[in-house]
């Protein structure tokens, strides 16, 4: 069955369908985040593109659903949505945990054959098999919101409102366990193009980390370094769309 090119599903949302657009853009969400993150970056790139933010299960309107913990099983299912999309040329950005599941998907569409990113944007995380030993996901709540404010992630108004936050924690426990029991394999790569953006004092990704996603490609890589830390692409989202339209425009 093909999803029309102006359809939102409780996968995929289209915060400006543009069903005559002739590229696509389709977003990954951080850990804990949701589609709705990308609804600034739909309004600058529609109708010119048609933008695709992935919803998880667990949050916002998916809210009664469980959040899937394991990271090959969401991207086997986003595969599954994807792959009903028309073939249009196509690059995929994620950020955090998103760039993990935008590379995971972006493979398994190469080996399939059909919808495949010419490139993936993989913002603010390591190199898929670059390890950590992180353990987010064991802590308590309060050892969670703690996490929070080193990213920087959440405002402090969500931080502070104690029944949004409650409902918001699930979906953070499930994600950071997901991706912290993530182990990518060294000699996975993609034919597509790969390009890194970094913030220089990210916490959780250093720039050599940053680096690594060069061992995960066979054709172009490509790596910018922007002043800040997890979450700089909200300090730098006019740069960030630049290179955007760039790979857009590729």
């Amino acid at each position: 069955m093909t999803t029309a090119d102006d359809v939102s599903t409780a996968w995929i949302r289209r915060y400006h369908p543009a069903a005559g657009a002739g590229k696509r853009l389709v977003c990954f969400p951080h850990a804990g985040g949701s589609a709705s993150f990308f609804r600034p970056t739909s309004a600058r790139f529609s109708p010119d593109a048609d933008v695709v933010a992935v919803q998880y299960p667990g949050r916002q309107d998916r809210l009664r659903e469980p959040c899937i913990t394991d990271i090959a099983t969401l991207a086997d299912r986003i595969v599954d949505e994807l792959i009903t999309l028309s073939e249009k040329p196509t690059v995929f950005f994620g950020h955090s945990m998103g760039s993990v599941i935008g590379f995971e998907v972006a493979c398994r569409l190469e080996r399939k054959g059909v919808n495949a990113p010419h490139t993936l944007i993989a913002s603010g995380r390591r190199g898929p098999s670059t390890l950590r030993d992180e353990s987010v996901h064991r802590r308590d709540d309060d050892g969670i919101i703690a996490e929070l404010k080193l990213l920087n992630g959440t405002d402090a108004g969500l931080l502070g409102d104690e029944e949004i936050l409650r409902m918001a924690l699930p979906a953070l426990r499930g994600d950071y366990r997901a991706i912290e029991t993530y182990r990518g394999d060294p000699e996975r790569g993609m034919s597509g193009s790969i390009t890194v953006l970094t913030g220089d004092a990210d916490p959780r990704t250093t720039v050599e980390e940053a680096e690594a996603w060069s061992r995960h490609t066979s054709g172009r890589f490509r790596m910018r370094v922007f002043p800040g830390g997890h979450f700089f692409l909200t300090r730098h989202q006019r740069a960030v769309n630049e290179e955007i339209a760039l790979e857009l425009g590729a």
